[in-house]
């Protein structure tokens, strides 16, 4: 029993030996944990950066389809205060050279126009694809078609999916162009 407090004493030294070890050791991260961090952030970023395109093209979409809306919201008023009847165009135009103050859709305080604003082309450059809002009737102005080019994700190279709006209460997509003479494709 002599030595038990010789081994209590040994014993109590080792647990403060190894007390004082843990105590000196720099808390952090190591290299290797930082390059694995580093690493899954960096693949993270590479899929959020792939799928954002597509989102903002949805959004450019949905945006079209809302401004397509209001305008129709203004060719029906026009049409209540004037019998029946919607500004006559019998070539597409843009839904924004109705409005102003002078013009027949004076209600529109701002007239919205495609997120590109026609600058964005399908493609080849031309031009002849572009994103723009288009409007047009029939010769009396008695029926009206509101229309705008869709960009789908997908579409590479672009199809021509057009959004339609027509008097009629027909709403939807169609691979045809209004025409004067076909109003409403859909």
């Amino acid at each position: 029993m002599k030595n038990f407090p010789q081994l209590l004493s040994l014993d109590y030294q080792i647990k403060l030996n190894f007390r004082f070890l843990n105590h000196n050791r720099k808390k952090g991260f190591t290299i290797i944990e930082l390059l694995i961090v580093v690493s899954i952030l960096g693949i993270l970023a590479t899929f959020a950066l792939n799928t954002f395109p597509s989102a903002r093209q949805r959004a450019a979409d949905a945006r079209r389809q809302s401004d397509l809306k209001q305008y129709q919201a203004a060719l029906e008023a026009y049409a209540n205060s004037n019998d029946g009847r919607y500004p006559a165009r019998t070539t597409a135009v843009a839904p924004s050279e109705l409005c102003g103050s002078t013009n027949p859709l004076s209600s529109l305080s701002n007239c919205p126009v495609d997120p590109t604003n026609g600058n964005d082309t399908c493609g080849s450059g031309s031009g002849s694809c572009s994103y723009v809002y288009r409007y047009v009737t029939n010769a009396l102005g008695t029926e009206y078609a509101l229309w705008a080019r869709l960009r789908r994700p997908s579409d590479i190279p672009p199809t021509n999916l057009f959004f339609i709006i027509c008097s009629n209460g027909r709403t939807g997509t169609s691979t045809t162009q209004p025409s004067s003479s076909s109003i409403c494709p859909l």
